[in-house]
């Protein structure tokens, strides 16, 4: 489950969708870390605008997630 990074592809800070969903960003993060409720998965996906299955939709098999910036990162097997 990867919550922040559905939070990065839509262009929001944790912050915000804490805002959005009238908690303190410690809250949300408890939230992300945990193992948050379908309640809260629906609160949170509501909050970024997307749905619960974007927070499981798989990797590609050529692509990692930078764990720095969370942007995809694709690499091709050498010869």
């Amino acid at each position: 489950m990867d919550i922040k990074r559905a939070i990065k592809a839509n262009g929001l800070t944790v912050k915000e969708v804490a805002e959005r969903m009238g908690i303190t960003p410690v809250g949300l993060s408890q939230h992300i870390n945990g193992n948050p409720s379908v309640e809260v998965l629906e609160r949170i996906a509501t909050a970024i605008g997307c749905s619960i299955g974007d927070f499981f939709a798989p990797q590609p098999t050529d692509t990692i997630t930078c764990p720095h910036c969370g942007k995809p990162i694709k690499f091709e097997k050498g010869k």
